[in-house]
């Protein structure tokens, strides 16, 4: 691309680049894909004349939501094929993505998961509308659907959404003090205290894929959860360290196992309370926690 650079649709993309970006990645759960998402549109892209381009945010927008469903339907039957639970891949944030709540709560593995329940034009729609906050006339034009059509759509998947969402907005505060107590309390293995921090019927979804040790349903119940994680520490050889991290704009944690990453945790906090922990090991979906990926919604 560089060898173009000057040109006004150069320049367009890249301007619009993380917005692209993060438009592809929360219908697609996956930044490696979006990667790709990203090299078609800019194919189409440079094909396009601008002159007879009103909105070139709207367009590239456009492109990218085709290009991404087209993506999401193969996607899809390769899920169907995956072992365990499977769940978004990490992405390391800028620590002010947390003050970002519009942001950080469209990317959070809680709402990336429920949004994976949805079918593929369900998903572009609600991700267009609610994040984007793209008119009815510009997502039909990108799902291919009538603007009433698509209103239909969006106030589906919005019901299908908010029944399962978290229900509590949590200040950022609050997220560290959690964060920070159930950090405290897998680092000194102390059951009390981590029982104490996790809610009654908090649930564990880890993610291996098959390549590491996970596991392969959803763990339910404060209880359990501690059992987990008391056995998996007590599985490791070697010397397990945690920091804390902001992933998808949200309190995390990566685990090192003798100073090599080994999995992420994100984790979803209400009232105070871990309700949800989504650890990923699978060390294909681990490449993007080492150096920040920008995100935005504008």
């Amino acid at each position: 691309m560089s060898e173009h650079a000057g040109d006004p649709a150069t320049e367009a993309f890249v301007a619009h680049r993380n917005l692209l970006f993060t438009v592809a990645y929360e219908i697609l759960g996956s930044a490696a894909d979006a990667e790709d998402v990203l090299q078609e549109t800019w194919l189409r892209w440079v094909k396009v004349d601008l002159d007879q381009v009103r909105d070139q945010r709207a367009y590239l927008i456009r492109i990218t939501t085709r290009q991404s469903l087209n993506r999401l339907r193969t996607l899809q039957r390769r899920r169907e094929a995956y072992v365990g639970p499977w769940l978004p891949e990490p992405l390391l944030t800028a620590p002010d993505t947390a003050e970002d709540v519009e942001l950080a709560e469209s990317v959070s593995m809680a709402l990336m998961l429920v949004l994976e329940t949805l079918t593929p034009t369900e998903r572009a729609v609600f991700v267009l509308r609610e994040a984007f906050d793209v008119d009815y006339d510009e997502i039909a034009a990108a799902v291919d659907k009538t603007p009433a059509a698509v209103r239909q759509i969006a106030h589906r998947a919005r019901q299908h959404v908010d029944a399962r969402r978290p229900r509590t907005v949590v200040s950022p505060g609050e997220r560290r003090a959690a964060l920070e107590a159930f950090q405290r309390a897998v680092e000194t293995s102390d059951l009390q205290a981590l029982l104490g921090v996790l809610a009654p019927d908090v649930v564990v979804v880890s993610d291996g894929g098959g390549r590491k040790l996970a596991a392969l349903q959803p763990v339910v119940g404060a209880d359990k959860a501690v059992r987990l994680f008391v056995g998996s520490m007590q599985k490791v050889g070697g010397t397990l360290s945690t920091e804390p991290a902001v992933v998808n704009g949200n309190p995390a944690l990566l685990f090192r196992l003798d100073g090599e990453l080994d999995g992420v945790a994100a984790l979803r906090i209400e009232d105070g309370l871990v309700t949800g922990i989504y650890y990923v090991r699978n060390p294909e979906k681990l490449s993007r926690v080492e150096s920040e990926t920008p995100l935005t919604l504008r």
